[in-house]
């Protein structure tokens, strides 16, 4: 494992680490167990980072920003839309995604911590897991969790069938809506908001076109808005806003469009990006004016 300063000026992590870590990692922050199918470990950088930003105490709240296809490839040469996510989030791992780099194979390796033979979903099929999962973590710990995502997207779909909230809205503006008047209402521990502008633009087009920088460009405005929010509802509370991709995409030379599927570093390699913030009055020890400090 290798670091180095980001433009950000904080380190970035560079290992061997896939995109599977999250759910061990947000299950060691919020101090409840793994998944049982889980095989990877926390992130290291991302535990520390926490310890010291909450104070060696758990997290309360967490919005999981999920969009779809926005890889390293596509963030790297813009340079504005990273700055933006890292001035929300500056706490930047870069990951590896699985193999298929397919939606529905992502995803689940994300919220199990397992890899594709293990979970189950090896192509792009969108059955309902089975196995453990974080979301079961947090619900045995009492925790409250909401999926919001566009109706039948593999998020949508592959989760169902557990004691939490699902919210299937029309297209990405309604999910961020939705996500915006579920933090308002701060009755849930952890909130995941999935977006597929991007996908399906680069899958019409290519990953560059116009289209579908615009499209990257309203993720990146969402992410924005929905952390905002999060950090006015939860500013009692320890939380974290994480930006999450789940792979990236490519050009396919036959069709010349967009596609992912592959393990070229286009589709494989991804950032995820943290911004942990102390809650006011959160806990023993915390200061009442921790509402003014910004993402550490």
């Amino acid at each position: 494992m290798t670091s180095e300063v980001g433009p950000s000026g904080r380190g970035v992590e560079h290992h061997n680490h896939t995109i599977a870590a999250l759910a061990p990692t947000l299950s060691a922050l919020f101090g409840v167990e793994t998944p049982m199918v889980s095989q990877a470990s926390p992130l290291p950088d991302i535990v520390r980072e926490a310890r010291t930003a909450l104070q060696d105490e758990p997290l309360h709240r967490c919005l999981v920003y999920a969009p779809d296809a926005v890889g390293l490839h596509l963030l790297q040469p813009m340079g504005h839309l990273f700055e933006e996510i890292r001035a929300i989030a500056p706490t930047e791992v870069h990951l590896r995604s699985m193999i298929p780099s397919k939606t529905p194979v992502c995803f689940a390796s994300m919220f199990t911590g397992a890899l594709p033979e293990v979970h189950g979903i090896r192509r792009p099929e969108r059955p309902v897991l089975r196995c453990d999962t974080l979301f079961d973590a947090l619900l045995r710990a009492g925790r409250r969790v909401a999926i919001v995502a566009v109706a039948g997207s593999s998020i949508d779909l592959i989760f169902r069938e557990r004691a939490m909230d699902y919210f299937s809205e029309d297209y990405d503006p309604e999910v961020t809506e939705a996500t915006l008047s579920l933090l308002e209402l701060d009755h849930h521990d952890l909130i995941v908001a999935y977006h597929q502008e991007y996908d399906d633009a680069l899958h019409e087009t290519t990953p560059f076109s116009p289209r579908a920088l615009r499209a990257a460009e309203r993720h990146v405005a969402a992410f924005r808005d929905l952390a905002a929010m999060a950090g006015k509802v939860w500013r009692r509370h320890h939380h974290v806003v994480v930006f999450t991709p789940d792979h990236g995409a490519c050009i396919d030379p036959v069709t010349g469009r967009g596609t992912h599927g592959g393990d070229s570093p286009e589709e494989m390699d991804v950032a995820h990006l943290w911004g942990f913030r102390r809650g006011q009055r959160a806990g023993k020890g915390v200061s009442g004016d921790a509402e003014d400090q910004g993402s550490i």
